[in-house]
């Protein structure tokens, strides 16, 4: 009988009879594309356009990976209310203007009512309420509340039902609810406090008798309380109402205005730059790693609030330009979390650098592999990348002397794990029944695939993984001659990666349709066929020889790759395109960053600059903030720019990306302990400066306008 061969979309045959398909659900109606959050750390509140939470939706508050509260809708006389507008003030606060239906018993716009919320240390909001009848009316408010204790990968796909472990201890005053969960050793509480008691309490509900003569007002404070422990950085504290005219203290805020500062003449790039600086401070986590506070960025609302990999590391990498904080942060992390053993469950292995960590139930449990998971090929690599920028940037040898003995447990990986069968590529494939078919950075079921539609079977070698090997070993090398005092290393490291240079530009290109590098080598060795922009990070790894950098960029910029918003994921050539699909024809901001500044590498400005304007005219349709993930969608058929259905915004390496961009345009790099610019700024944004770039322990100012520049240290 012949065996089932293990496929991404099925790693692991015959271990468990069905497996979660990633990205199971899309956004549903009863949120809707208005559905609105505020964040701050590993904390949200994702609410629709009026501010409810419907129950059986993806909405709620989260934290730490745990839904405490899985309800919360707002009605009056028992109708629903209309939304009037609503938006942001900061990322940790919104404000919701609504009315009454005619439904509701009330005439049509008879009552004004305003929701004003935010997170921080906990969940706060004020619901105002004003009356515009001329004569006395009386209704009934009615506050819904649930709390499901779902893990967040539950909220992704399907829900538990764990109403029989779940208590309810409500205050008979009507002052607040009280909802407790406990089972295996897993326990969470939410309490939901009111400053006015209401008149009765209905099962999970809080209503309050009011009655408004005209123009009177009414006002309640809601209060949920937060578990104690790390997470929150800083949180702001105080009044909704001072927190809401900034009469109180932002500690992010201040972060936020210590970094570096850009003005352009543009005020779309200007703009999203400063909305990448604050979705950055939103973002950041600050958290507790054996026993040492470590600073680093959150993933991305509102899937992934937690410690990434490979997220983290392109993010910091992105963001170096901006100051090296989050990147020291990042290395010291990932570090400390290094795997130390063999696991099959969690894909542990000496010397691999962490995918990805979670701290709900089901991973506390250990229902699912994330104490940290490991599922990951590239990360290792990227570590070792993000480090030795990290240097080219501070020459903090200190550092990168007291990371010596991870980098070594890096290289001893890739080289003994990575290559799991001794041909010289890094290959991955899962020994876990809940691990991760795909481990590069396309790591949804299908993200890899043949031109035919094919999955390819395990393991595999995807070609930006053998970019970052090449890159990470000569970087490496780099600091061996430097920082590490080790020659015999680096003229190792150095060999090894001229071979890998050798065999992979031997093994991965394919001459047919123009010539053009293969995705990857399946389990047969047989080349992966597929066009993807993967060949962008093989620029930016500068694994490609000049002779065949020509091609490379026509086929990224060929209108079928480019969609006008960007370079797509995978070619409209091939039968698995989809212009909607994860990895199978949307625009990753990321991604496209990698690529401009690979494009950068190889001198390809005007390419690269053309990428980095739709960047910038995209973001501009999402208030500056650009998504996860675009559709592919062709720019001349539709006329503005259509994020991916369940997109994270903010989102690390996209909010990363506008820093990336500014950096290729005004070709700013660190070159032995000083900063140099070759500028090509495109013509519609005029003069680009920037003030308060930190490196190499100082503060510097750059100023440029199309191929001229300039760079000095800030004075006093």
């Amino acid at each position: 009988m012949t065996s089932v061969r293990p496929t991404p979309a099925d790693p692991t045959p015959g271990l468990v009879a069905a497996r979660e398909a990633g990205d199971q659900r899309a956004l549903p109606p009863e949120l809707g594309p208005d559905s609105m959050a505020v964040l701050s750390g590993p904390t949200f509140m994702y609410a629709d356009r009026c501010g409810d939470v419907p129950p059986g939706s993806i909405g709620g508050l989260v934290h730490l990976d745990t839904r405490l509260v899985s309800e919360w809708v707002l009605s009056i006389n028992g109708s629903r209310l209309l939304a009037l507008r609503a938006g942001t003030l900061e990322h940790y606060a919104a404000e919701y203007v609504l009315t009454v239906p005619e439904a509701c018993g009330l005439p049509a716009d008879s009552l004004g009512i305003r929701r004003q919320r935010y997170v921080a240390d906990g969940f706060h909001e004020r619901v105002s309420l004003v009356s515009f009848r001329p004569e006395q009316v009386r209704f009934e408010l009615r506050l819904a509340v649930n709390a499901d204790f779902a893990d967040l990968f539950e909220v992704k796909s399907g829900v538990r039902d764990r109403s029989a472990q779940i208590t309810r201890d409500h205050c008979p005053d009507g002052a607040g609810l009280c909802f407790s969960y406990a089972a295996d050793g897993f326990s969470a509480e939410t309490r939901v406090r009111s400053s006015v008691p209401a008149d009765r309490v209905e099962g999970d509900q809080l209503v309050w008798e009011i009655e408004l003569s005209s123009r009177q007002e009414w006002e309640v404070d809601l209060h949920v309380p937060l578990p104690p422990g790390m997470g929150v950085v800083e949180p702001i504290r105080g009044d909704i109402a001072d927190v809401f005219h900034r009469r109180v203290e932002d500690p992010l805020r201040r972060w936020a205005e210590e970094r570096a500062v850009l003005r352009s003449d543009h005020q779309g790039l200007e703009r999203t730059v400063r909305q990448s600086r604050d979705d950055l401070a939103a973002l950041r986590l600050d958290l507790e790693v054996k026993g040492q506070r470590i600073l680093l960025p959150g993933a991305g609302l509102p899937w992934f609030l937690t410690v990434f990999g490979r997220d983290t590391l392109i993010t910091a990498y992105q963001t170096l330009v901006g100051g090296p904080m989050l990147a020291h942060g990042a290395l010291l992390a990932l570090a400390r979390l290094q795997g130390r053993r063999c696991d099959d469950f969690t894909d542990e292995e000496p010397g691999k650098i962490l995918h990805e960590v979670r701290s709900g139930e089901l991973t506390r449990t250990g229902v699912k592999p994330y104490t940290p998971y490991y599922g990951t090929a590239d990360a290792t690599q990227l570590w070792l990348i993000l480090l030795s920028e990290y240097w080219r940037w501070t020459h903090d040898e200190e550092t990168v002397q007291f990371l010596r003995d991870n980098a070594i447990a890096a290289l001893h990986w890739i080289d003994n794990y990575g290559d799991r069968d001794g041909d010289g590529y890094v290959e991955y494939a899962t020994r876990s029944p809940e691990g991760l078919g795909n481990q590069c950075w396309r790591d949804s079921p299908d993200g890899v695939c043949f031109a035919d539609g094919r999955i390819p079977v395990l393991p595999i070698a995807t070609s930006d993984l053998q970019g970052y090997t090449y890159d990470a070993k000569l970087r490496l090398a780099e600091l061996a001659d430097g920082p590490l005092a080790d020659p015999g290393l680096a003229r190792r490291l150095r060999a090894d990666a001229a071979a890998l240079y050798q065999r992979f530009n031997r093994d991965f290109w394919i001459e047919e349709r123009g010539g053009y590098y293969a995705v990857g080598l399946d389990g047969d060795k047989t080349p992966i066929d597929s066009i993807t922009s993967n060949m962008g990070h093989l620029l930016w790894s500068g694994i490609v020889p000049r002779e065949r950098a020509d091609t490379v960029v026509r086929q990224l910029m060929a209108e079928d790759m480019f969609s006008g918003w960007g370079i797509r994921t995978l070619s409209r050539a091939e039968r698995r395109y989809n212009a909607i699909g994860y990895h199978l024809g949307t625009v990753w901001p990321h991604d496209n960053s990698i690529a401009v500044l690979g494009l950068t590498r190889y001198g390809y400005r005007t390419e690269a600059n053309r990428i980095s304007l739709a960047l910038l005219e995209a973001a501009e349709h999402f208030d500056y903030r650009l998504p996860e993930a675009l559709t592919g969608f062709q720019r001349e058929r539709i006329i503005f720019p259509v994020p991916y259905p369940t997109a994270c915004s903010p989102q690390a390496w996209a909010t990363g990306t506008p820093l990336a961009l500014v950096r290729s345009m005004v070709g700013i790099e660190p070159v032995d302990g000083k900063l140099v610019v070759d500028p090509d700024i495109p013509a519609e944004l005029g003069r680009i400066t920037a003030d308060r770039i930190r490196a190499f322990g100082k503060l510097w100012e750059i100023e440029a306008v199309d191929t001229s520049g300039h760079v000095r240290l800030a004075s006093g």
